[in-house]
């Protein structure tokens, strides 16, 4: 069986065994990373490879898994004459949270865990019942009180245990983290465990093969706990690492005007966050989050590919799922920020961009005033 990694905290050295049930750091409480630098397979070695993220096998800490459901392998469609956009809505529980759910679920299937648990605004959550579902793992699920009816029967229907919680997204982190201090639970935290975002780099593996071993100027990620952002910079310190990009493309994050700590942070010069904001009402409740764990790492991460934050407004969220709609695109309210962005505040001009869709709008219904 192949060995893991062990994990560390990057705030002050702290290394958990690879088998450890710990969250966290034992001394910070901080989120952990992986001790795994790997080295990506060149392009033309890819050829006849499975149709799923697995085909990026050398960069993935953990070999294909039984709980797979094919995941990945998402299409990537013009917008405009320079922006594109991957369709990460068209995965298995209809969101790109599968990159990183399976990573956890695989990893529980290997530790054996007398219960998984999660929290989530919805998307995550429902991508960890589902994979914990097939890899035949108890699953609780903590969301908050106001989460979208549809994506709370989804969780049900895989059979978790839902934990609804009194309360705003960081009421119910607190819930989940308590609880995920007991004996014998895997939190199965797409925030704390690093194993998630080592699955969410793969959006950026794929998008390096699919445009022919390149990348993008610009990279535009929501931003709400970030996992797609470090993910993604994850990938292209790995692709350029092994010297198969020569340049990094710059990472242009959107929050919702509406709870926008990070990007608070980012106007202010600060290395981290500023102050926690009370959460407000957004349409885009996935990356509502007043108080992400890596935001430091975030905020790092941007600065070093010379890219920036934006904001957008409920308005211009809800004319972007109308004009993705009218282009067939039917995108739920948070993961059409990142077209509002790019079509109306992030300067493109001679710069080619990608954007992800990364949610089906059957999920949360249109965006209405």
């Amino acid at each position: 069986m192949t060995a893991l990694p062990d994990r560390y905290c990057s705030a002050d050295g702290t290394r958990v065994p690879a088998a450890s049930l710990d969250w966290c750091c034992p001394l910070c409480r901080g989120p952990l990373d992986l001790d795994y630098a790997p080295t990506p397979a060149p392009l033309k070695s890819l050829a006849g490879r499975t149709g799923s993220l697995w085909r990026y096998a050398e960069c993935l800490p953990l070999p294909t898994p039984d709980c797979t459901l094919g995941e990945g392998r998402t299409p990537v469609v013009p917008l405009s004459d320079s922006i594109s956009a991957k369709l990460d809505f068209l995965m298995p529980t209809l969101s790109f949270k599968d990159r990183g759910a399976v990573m956890l679920a695989a990893l529980a299937a290997r530790l054996r865990p007398e219960r998984v648990i999660a929290d989530s605004s919805g998307n995550a959550g429902t991508a960890i019942a589902a994979y914990c579902a097939r890899a035949r793992l108890p699953c609780s699920v903590y969301v908050p009180e106001g989460t979208s009816p549809k994506k709370l029967e989804q969780i049900g229907a895989h059979g978790a245990r839902l934990e609804i919680v009194p309360g705003d997204r960081e009421a119910t982190a607190r819930a989940a983290r308590e609880a995920a201090d007991e004996p014998g639970v895997f939190y199965a935290s797409h925030v704390y465990n690093p194993y998630f975002l080592h699955g969410t780099k793969t959006y950026v593996h794929e998008l390096w093969e699919d445009l022919g071993g390149r990348l993008p100027d610009v990279l535009v990620v929501p931003v709400g706990n970030g996992t797609l952002l470090l993910g993604a910079a994850l990938a292209v310190r790995e692709l350029h690492g092994a010297g198969l990009i020569d340049r990094r493309p710059a990472l242009h994050a959107v929050q919702a005007a509406a709870v926008s700590p990070l990007a608070d942070a980012w106007r202010a010069g600060a290395d981290g966050l500023l102050s926690i904001p009370p959460q407000a009402p957004t349409f885009a409740e996935g990356i509502a989050i007043p108080n992400p764990p890596r935001a430091r790492q975030i905020l790092r991460a941007v600065r070093e590919s010379g890219g920036a934050f934006h904001t957008v407004t409920e308005d211009q969220i809800r004319h972007a799922q109308l004009d993705l709609a009218s282009q067939g695109l039917y995108v739920e309210s948070t993961g059409v920020a990142c077209w509002a962005a790019a079509r109306e505040t992030i300067p493109l001009e001679g710069r080619t961009a990608v954007v992800p869709l990364c949610g089906a709008g059957l999920k949360t219904g249109l965006a209405s005033a």
